[in-house]
């Protein structure tokens, strides 16, 4: 079911690219057919996961591929993975719908790209080999690089390079780190292994197993971002496309917390355990820092980039605290976070759309001339900041507890990031909404965006009224940590 999920995509994504030699417009419609086909094996897999023991693997597929290394085709899902992989083709459609009218050259390339994109993303959250995993990454990686390139702003492909070279460091050091593990793995069992099992049977010993944890560490946190590797991140989502924002936010940078849940902690307990501390501080300061510098921006989209910093901080604060409570936020964290950001940013290039501007400076009073869109900028302002009720309350709520009784500093440190959001967001609905109208009326959100809008709104709430499903699902893949790592 997994590789019929990727092969979905990746045949849309040809069928889109080959549509636009019958009609450019044909190929949005592909690429939307293409996501709604894929919700036919993801509901079977859901069907599946109800019926399944709670911590086992839900689907769990392998061939052998490459037989001289024992390279196999190894796919599996668990809770996390299908929290992920629903989120991914969520989003995939909202990114679509978003794209709508905004792309309007070289239609079929662009949706080309983000199908693949997404596919990629998929066997990242599924794949249990490490070298089919690597491959997955960089499959992500290539055309999300090309789409800031070719659909960007003025300054993309400076943005688009500064993406690259980041994350392409970072999949190299990921990918020496990947080498080193299977061969110290090959040295004390005679076998070569990329699979996930195998690798987990067998421990390291110190001091190889910190530098090959700090490979994936580093890796990882370069694509959540976290302070010092944040840099990439505003430059590409103030240049990238509305579409590519969105999937930025929502998944890619989801796949840096995934890649320390799942191969970071539990494949390195102890040397995780030893760096905890030191990230946990780390974390409180990207959140502190990625809020001090969203209430500084004045382009709204650069503002939103420097907010999910800031969240993503949280992530990386729940992941490391090492209790159960607090890795269950990281989870609730990674897809509130995904769908309330995903949402800002599909909201400011409707803005951009309508007026040709993102500057804080030049808005001013949208309420009186498009309501619909800025009661939903209001709602997802305010699910931003953390109101009780929606999905990103419960999640930072849950990773505050959880890491307060193991490092209470940073804990309190990062709870000051709350009430700096608190302020950029109250900033961005006062300065845009509110006051004298500065710019002309123009046309509401139409039907399209308004499904999108109410989508996310709708999904925000049950998450945070009913959030508990979605922490069985993450309880699951958290209760496969080892002991080491809780």
């Amino acid at each position: 079911m997994l590789m019929e999920l990727i092969a979905i995509l990746l045949i849309g994504a040809l069928l889109a690219s080959i549509s636009e030699l019958i009609a450019p417009a044909l190929a949005k419609w592909v690429a939307l057919l293409s996501l709604l086909v894929t919700l036919v094996p993801l509901y079977s897999i859901v069907v599946l996961a109800s019926n399944i023991e709670q911590g086992g693997w839900i689907v769990d597929e392998s061939t052998l591929w490459i037989s001289r290394f024992n390279i196999s085709l190894h796919l599996a899902l668990d809770g996390l993975s299908l929290l992920l992989v629903l989120l991914t083709i969520f989003m995939g459609l909202i990114a679509v719908l978003s794209a709508w009218r905004e792309i309007t050259y070289r239609c079929g390339f662009f949706y080309f790209n983000l199908l693949c994109s997404l596919a990629g993303v998929i066997g990242v959250f599924c794949a249990l080999d490490l070298f089919l995993f690597f491959v997955f990454w960089e499959v992500m990686l290539v055309p999300m690089y090309l789409m800031i390139a070719i659909w960007g702003y003025d300054n993309r492909r400076y943005a688009a390079i500064k993406f690259f070279l980041f994350t392409q460091a970072g999949g190299l050091i990921m990918l020496l780190s990947i080498c080193a593990l299977v061969l110290l793995h090959y040295q004390n069992s005679g076998q070569i292994s990329f699979d996930y099992h195998d690798l987990m049977l067998h421990q390291l010993s110190e001091p190889a197993a910190f530098w090959v944890m700090l490979g994936f560490f580093i890796a990882f946190v370069i694509k959540l971002p976290i302070v010092p590797f944040h840099n990439w991140l505003p430059d590409a989502h103030t240049q990238a496309p509305t579409a590519v924002s969105v999937i930025l936010a929502a998944i890619l940078l989801k796949t840096g917390g995934y890649g320390l849940l799942r191969f970071a902690l539990p494949m390195f307990p102890a040397a995780s355990a030893q760096i905890a501390p030191y990230v946990m501080i780390i974390a409180a300061v990207s959140i502190i820092y990625g809020a001090i510098m969203a209430f500084s921006q004045q382009d709204l989209k650069r503002l939103v980039a420097y907010s999910s910093i800031s969240h993503m901080g949280f992530v990386l604060l729940g992941c490391y605290a090492l209790t159960p409570l607090a890795q269950q936020g990281a989870v609730l964290q990674m897809l509130a976070h995904g769908v309330s950001t995903a949402a800002l940013f599909a909201l400011v290039g409707a803005i951009q759309y309508r007026y040709h501007s993102r500057d804080l400076a030049q808005l001013g009073g949208l309420w009186q001339v498009i309501p619909k869109l800025s009661a939903m900028l209001l709602f997802f302002v305010i699910a931003s900041l953390g109101m009780p009720g929606l999905g990103n309350f419960v999640a930072e709520f849950l990773v505050l507890v959880g890491s307060f009784k193991v490092n209470p500093g940073a804990t309190i440190a990062a709870t000051i990031g709350l009430i700096l959001a608190a302020i950029y967001s109250l900033r961005i609905a006062q300065q845009s909404l509110f006051g004298p109208l500065k710019l002309g009326s123009s046309l509401d959100l139409d039907g399209r965006e308004i499904l999108m809008m109410l989508s996310m709104a709708l999904l925000l709430i049950w998450m945070g009224l009913h959030p508990q499903p979605l922490l069985d699902l993450a309880q699951q893949s958290v209760n496969l940590l080892p002991a080491g790592a809780k």
